[in-house]
């Protein structure tokens, strides 16, 4: 773990500059907008380690696998979110030196991410080679309310020299992924043009052709004003710039500032897409960075307005949050159900940037709570759009009639990971989307979608799971062989409790659906019969026939669902029996002596117990928490929100709180020294769901909201906004009270500590703390 990050409420904050952890710094302190993104690269020459990257909402590639053989079904490629265009260079010269902290000493360094304005900045004193000593200041963001346009204000003072510094302002697409599979380049060039003062250049990918202009506009002021200067365009494959020289005088400051604009062809049209980049950008260079950058905080002060949650008494538990918060909303703005929530975001390459079961099993429930219902409506229609190649896909692996199996990696709705035992076996994931779809609607309380779509998906994977199982003649059940549930560190088991689960599950809730849709809507009931040729009489019945007879692990003596046949055959130890030379398992051990190990990677039990904790009683959670927990190494980032919710509910609450430490300063601590290759998106929202599920004790219980907080030692206090349905709540939690506030213009009824409250408009609730 990696402490360097100075605890701030509001700002993430690197002071000194080492080289050997900037890697970290540049995913760290990565910025986004939900249309494009890009990691914390310099905009000066850096010649240290560093990732470059660039990224655009959509935009991907379909990678060739490497792999020597080839299996039916298999996936032929891994979609990759492709590095793009690099729009912040600004190498600098001075007298023909180049200006690089890779070289200089650098006398002092600080970077600040200022988290409620979504601005970076950066200052730094070089004393380069030849001992002239800089001063630099660079300020940049990607605009929230331009989504296609970022801008840069660098400021630079030469301290005990007069001097001529050269400015090179670039737009690069001679760029490359560094995970390609064959170091392959994935753009090809379509146009470019530049001229003095401004560049652009468009790329086409390979194979799938999206197109991405990229162009720049630049001004330099000295003393405040405009300065005249002469400027050389240059270009050349793939690449565009203009250099500049002025003369610089000691102790005086000499500003670029640079206004870039980011165009795909998935919003405009490939034909006109340069003249609509340059009218982009002109118009942000005509308003002026100071006016574009208020404009963005003014974006980013209304997300806060329902999005932050305050921590009193804990700086480091603070931050830790609205980093989070911060990270979640320049990464899905829910404006386009095109797009989806990728593992790294914006900030790396790792996992492709493709859509995982994460989304709907993590991250579903925070933008249900803090945005408009519009928002996380968008995540299930992206499902629904892809329907036809899930059933696609599970034509692939033999399944007939309409089976859908969802993918566990995807851009476009064709799986594309290509592990094996990920691709075919942990096939839970279909659970994950039927369990957005019954979370949503619970939630919301919009039943619309059953009948627009939701009833649809819930078909196809209430197929895929009738044709997955089959009947045990010696349990006298039907049984789901051959998976790997959400603990990847078991492959190929049998009757794993969690899968077979939900996929009892995910056929009962098709049918209460299909009831509901009949009831409601009779004419969607027969044009869904019809589009999905649903015989509704023999298929139920099959579904209810399975649910009811399905087989799920256990041992009476124990009291504990088994995670899967033959758990109880591994060595039972707890982690703490471990070395801590032996941790992380996934970096020292073999994949062999993992498998056969009785180590769990993740909530797998749990996650089920999670899910449906209202289907059992207090004792069982109880018992399956004491005998899971103690033997889970926790190397998933998605485990220990899972845990925190439940350690809250049995009352563990110092397990609960440094379970939320691990997960709230995952990556700004570098807990699982992964923090270089982007940051953790999606176990993120897990940090939101343990302050609010976990501490917040929140739920969606009847229609109703429902609150069992309490406060964590460490703390003063902490509070945090809801929406839940047509309302708008505040809670705040003290060490005396809970207190709800009702900032909406209608009645709502709500329930605290299982005690109901009708609220009036605009009233507050003050229910004693002791009162849990």
């Amino acid at each position: 773990m990696k402490n360097y990050i100075r605890h701030d409420e509001w700002s993430i904050i690197e002071e000194g500059f080492d080289p050997k952890l900037n890697r970290i710094s540049e995913s760290l302190f990565s910025l986004g907008n939900g249309r494009m993104g890009q990691r914390a690269n310099f905009e000066e020459t850096y010649t240290g380690d560093s990732l470059s990257g660039n990224y655009v909402a959509g935009v991907y590639y379909p990678d060739k696998t490497r792999v020597g053989w080839w299996k039916n079904g298999y996936p032929e490629y891994f979609a990759k979110v492709l590095n793009s265009a690099n729009w912040v260079g600004i190498d600098v010269k001075i007298d023909g030196e180049t200006l690089d902290l890779s070289t200089c000493e650098v006398k002092t360094f600080s970077r600040r991410l200022n988290l409620r304005e979504g601005v970076l900045e950066r200052h730094f004193v070089a004393r380069m080679p030849s001992g002239r000593e800089v001063e630099v200041w660079a300020t940049r963001f990607c605009s929230m309310a331009e989504p296609e346009i970022g801008a840069i204000r660098y400021r630079i003072v030469p301290l005990n020299f007069d001097g001529r510094i050269q400015f090179d302002s670039f737009v690069d697409f001679d760029v490359r992924n560094e995970d390609s599979n064959y170091g392959e380049r994935f753009w090809e060039e379509v146009e470019k043009v530049s001229i003095p003062r401004k560049s652009y250049i468009t790329c086409r990918t390979k194979k799938t052709d999206f197109h991405v202009c990229t162009g720049m506009k630049f001004t330099i002021l000295q003393n405040g004003v405009k300065a005249y200067f002469e400027a050389q365009p240059y270009a050349r494959e793939r690449y565009v710039g203009n250099l500049v020289s002025v003369m610089a005088v000691r102790g005086k400051e000499t500003v670029i500032e640079k206004f870039a604009g980011v165009v795909s062809s998935l919003y405009r049209s490939k034909e006109g897409l340069m003249d609509y980049t340059r009218e982009k950008i002109k118009a942000a260079a005509e308003t002026g960075f100071d006016r574009l950058m208020a404009d963005h905080k003014a974006a980013w002060a209304k997300i806060w307005e329902e999005c932050d949650i305050t921590i009193e008494g804990d700086t480091a538990a603070q931050q830790g949050i609205r980093f989070n918060i911060f990270h979640l909303n320049q990464t899905y703005r829910g404006d386009d159900d095109r797009l989806n929530i990728g593992p790294k975001g914006f900030t790396g390459e790792k996992y492709g940037g493709s859509t995982y079961w994460d989304t709907e099993a993590y991250c579903l429930p925070f933008y249900m709570s803090t945005h408009d219902p519009k928002v996380a409506r968008q995540l299930l229609v992206y499902r629904y759009r892809h329907l036809d190649k899930a059933i696609e896909n599970a034509r692939q692996l033999g399944f007939t009639g309409g089976a859908a199996l969802f993918p566990m990696v995807t851009m476009n709705g064709e799986e594309c990971h290509n592990e094996w035992e990920i691709t075919f076996e942990e096939i839970h994931r279909n659970g994950a989307i039927a369990y957005a779809i019954h979370d949503y609607v619970r939630y919301t309380g919009d039943e619309s979608v059953l009948a627009e779509f939701g009833a649809e998906v819930l078909i196809g994977i209430a197929r895929f799971w009738a044709q997955r199982v089959n009947f045990s003649k010696e349990k006298k059940k039907f049984v789901i062989l051959g998976v790997t549930g959400p603990n990847e560190y078991e492959n190929n088991v049998n009757n794993n409790w969690y899968t077979n689960y939900i996929a009892a599950w995910c056929m009962d809730y098709a049918r209460e659906v299909l009831a509901k849709v009949e009831g409601a809507s009779p004419f969607r009931y027969a044009q869904i019969l019809e589009s999905t040729a649903f015989d509704a009489p023999a298929e139920t019945a099959r579904w209810a026939e399975i649910s009811e007879n399905m087989y799920y692990p256990s041992d009476k003596k124990l009291g504990v669902f088994l995670q899967q046949d033959g758990y109880l055959d591994k060595e039972l130890l707890d982690v703490d029996e471990l070395s801590p030379a032996d941790r992380p398992l996934n970096q020292k051990w073999s994949w062999d002596r993992i498998l056969r190990s009785c180590f769990i990677k993740q909530a797998d039990v749990l996650q089920g117990l999670y899910f449906f904790e209202e289907r059992f009683d207090l004792e069982t959670l109880r018992r399956n928490f004491d005998f899971y927990e103690p033997k889970t190494v926790h190397e998933s980032s998605l485990s220990p929100c899972v845990h925190v919710i439940l350690a809250s509910r049995l009352g563990y609450r110092a397990k609960a709180y440094a379970l939320y430490l691990r997960t709230a300063r995952l990556d700004l601590d570098d807990y699982n020294n992964d923090t270089e290759d982007g940051l953790h998106i999606t176990s993120m929202a897990g940090t939101w769901m343990s302050v609010v599920k976990g501490f917040g004790g929140m739920r969606a219980v009847d229609g109703k909201l429902s609150l069992s907080p309490y406060l964590p030692e460490q703390w003063k206090g902490f509070s945090f906004k809801i929406r839940f349905r047509e309302h708008l709540f505040r809670v705040a939690v003290s060490s005396s009270s809970v207190d709800v506030e009702n900032l909406s213009d209608t009645s709502a009824e709500i329930v605290v500590h299982g005690k109901h409250f009708r609220m009036s408009k605009r009233d507050v609730l003050v229910v004693p703390l002791g009162d849990s």
